[in-house]
């Protein structure tokens, strides 16, 4: 069980950071968008470093309040689950 939850997360990091690379270059070449709603479920399904990682490396939706400020209390949170679920 426990495997098939890193893997899972594992799985959920690595799409929402491939998601936000490619939503940042369908938006430089104006191609058709990643919407806001799938990265933001991404993240909060799991994907939160990996969202994240992609935002601040990418610089990609780092204007927009729902990510600047709302990745790092999702992933503040799954930090904060993580700790109780492994250590209480």
């Amino acid at each position: 069980m426990d495997k098939l939850v890193l893997i899972w997360l594992l799985c959920l990091n690595i799409a929402a950071f491939v998601c936000m690379f490619a939503d940042k270059r369908f938006a430089v070449h104006g191609l058709h968008r990643i919407p806001e709603r799938t990265l933001l479920l991404l993240a909060l399904a799991g994907g939160s470093l990996g969202a994240l990682s992609g935002m601040l490396l990418f610089r990609h939706k780092t204007r927009h309040p729902r990510f600047y400020i709302g990745l790092p209390v999702i992933f503040i949170l799954h930090l904060a689950a993580a700790y109780y679920f492994l250590c209480v």
